[in-house]
């Protein structure tokens, strides 16, 4: 008996699968990350008992001392007042200063230094930012969608804690521009600021360095007039910043320049120009559009009575004694050519065991230069195999 499949639509895939990192190695780091927020927990705990102890011992100390300076001679000629000072002089004070001294992070530390090794490294963090960045293009989202975590597809619980911050936020510029790519630049030293200015306090950035990104991320895309806007925002702020100063006289100049040998025709058909190859870097694959489309569900698409054409079934290899007893599920994906897919092939209990087999052995996957034949990694590469 054949049964119509149910088309799945194309959903949004999850951002880590964009990461230079394998999801199984993701959860690695997840549960590592949550030991160690167990052992720094634990680590708390034992220096808030530690200072209870020393807080307990202060105040006991607090009262004698108080009564004692009342009357020190009548307090001291009390014989065990006088043995008692004694005791705590010689004695435990010198045991006060060991419990000062005692190193209650040894654990921690020990603990944080064993799993460093397994720490995501700064290729890794790059290419992280470049992901989100990647995705931003491909599935044609602002700044402001992916800063709140409301990334289509994603599960409630995803969202909880998936917001970016002014500093995450900024980071991202720096990794757009360490990268010469002013476009994202903009982009999210725009979104920092925004979020500076509605209100989201830092401690590790302020307005002043992400105007200085920004003045000259415009700049780099020809922008003059916004990048003399955010110069002079930034003076206001900051009225002795040097470059600012000097990037000041150079964007008037230019400006003034610029208005004098272009004429308004020449403008038009420049910023035309510009506005189609914005956001695109040198390196950008003739070939990225289409799978851009594919990946939002933009493709070639089937026509109703190809799709009614399509069918799920239970298949048993021409009666195959095997197949005959337990059938496989069979699911029609495309016609043509035929692309056809295999349901409950691998129990999860196996599956889990080739999960667990593969992982230590994941690499980056390369590519192979087109000129030299040398394998090598690529940006635009990111899985693990």
């Amino acid at each position: 008996m054949k049964l119509v499949m149910l088309h799945n639509p194309l959903h949004f895939p999850h951002p880590v699968q964009c990461f230079f990192t394998s999801i199984g190695h993701m959860t690695d780091l997840l549960f590592m990350e949550k030991d160690l927020v167990s052992s720094l927990k634990d680590y708390i705990r034992a220096e808030e008992d530690k200072l209870q102890r020393i807080k307990l011992w202060a105040d006991r100390l607090d009262d004698l001392s108080t009564a004692g300076s009342q009357d020190p001679e009548a307090f001291l000629g009390h014989p065990v007042n006088a043995f008692k000072l004694i005791k705590r002089l010689n004695t435990e004070w010198a045991e006060l200063e060991n419990l000062v001294l005692t190193d209650m992070s040894d654990a921690f530390v020990s603990n944080l230094t064993i799993q460093r090794q397994h720490f995501p490294s700064d290729d890794d963090q790059t290419g992280a930012a470049k992901a989100l960045m990647r995705l931003q293009d491909t599935y044609k989202l602002d700044t402001d969608t992916i800063s709140s975590g409301q990334l289509p597809g994603s599960s409630s619980v995803a969202m909880m804690s998936s917001v970016l911050s002014v500093e995450d936020c900024y980071d991202l510029g720096k990794v757009a521009y360490s990268d010469v790519d002013y476009y994202h630049t903009e982009l999210w030293m725009a979104q920092a600021l925004k979020q500076l200015d509605q209100g989201e306090e830092s401690s590790t950035v302020d307005s002043v360095a992400i105007l200085d990104y920004l003045s000259y991320s415009v700049y780099q895309q020809g922008e003059l007039e916004r990048a003399l806007d955010f110069t002079k925002r930034l003076l206001e702020l900051d009225p002795s910043h040097q470059r600012a100063n000097g990037n000041l006289k150079y964007f008037e100049y230019q400006l003034s320049k610029k208005k004098m040998k272009e004429s308004q025709e020449d403008e038009d058909e420049e910023q035309r120009t510009r506005k189609e190859s914005r956001g695109r870097r040198d390196d950008y694959l003739p070939e990225r559009k289409q799978y851009e489309k594919l990946c939002r569900g933009e493709g070639v698409r089937m026509t109703p009575r190809r799709q009614s054409r399509l069918f799920c079934r239970y298949y048993d290899n021409g009666r195959h004694p095997r197949f005959v007893i337990g059938p496989l599920k069979q699911e029609d994906e495309w016609d043509s050519p035929h692309i056809v897919r295999f349901h409950d092939i691998v129990s999860d209990r196996d599956i889990e065991k080739v999960k667990e087999l593969a992982k230590p052995k994941l690499r980056r996957a390369t590519i192979s230069n087109p000129v030299t034949g040398v394998l090598e990694t690529a940006h635009y590469r990111i899985s693990k195999r």
